[in-house]
């Protein structure tokens, strides 16, 4: 499979959780946006070391200006063509755009979050996004701490390159 899409979005420590009936808890992963593809990846190939780099330099940016469009180094079109290949199905949920039926952004006073409605694999589904700034890891690995960014550009992005609107 060739994948020849541009990110242009690359979030780490991201969130998300299922609004479905049957849906228990969350899941961490990372979220990008490419030309046409909204992707959360709950796994990736790439080494411990780098996640845990990446995602320190992903709060203190984030905590000087709250633009959600960024992209890190050390993670680029050829590793997400990687990903896409070697990880299990599962672990990846790519949408496209115009499968996204409503997309927003809601301020709560912990953090902020994206909510999607959207047609994943035949079936309407909803998700909300956060980034997490800070974890607990034992007895399980659960966030403590959100960051308030701006969702707004991202959802401005997705919408702009819809070619079915309401």
């Amino acid at each position: 499979m060739v994948f020849d899409e541009k990110i242009h979005t690359h979030l780490m420590s991201v969130w998300r959780e299922s609004k479905s009936f049957f849906g228990v808890g969350g899941k961490e992963g990372m979220l990008l946006l490419t030309d046409n593809h909204f992707i959360f990846l709950k796994r990736t190939e790439r080494m411990k070391k780098w996640w845990g780099a990446a995602t320190k330099r992903q709060v203190v940016t984030l905590l000087q200006n709250n633009n959600t469009i960024l992209r890190h180094d050390g993670y680029d079109e050829e590793d997400l063509e990687i990903d896409l290949e070697e990880v299990k199905s599962k672990y990846i949920s790519k949408i496209t755009f115009d499968n996204i039926l409503e997309i927003g952004e809601e301020e709560k006073t912990w953090g902020s979050v994206l909510k999607i409605k959207a047609i994943e694999d035949g079936k309407k589904k909803e998700y909300d996004f956060s980034i997490v700034q800070d974890w607990v890891n034992y007895p399980i690995k659960d966030p403590t701490k959100y960051l308030k960014v701006n969702w707004t550009p991202c959802i401005e992005f997705i919408k702009s390159k819809q070619r079915v609107t309401k």
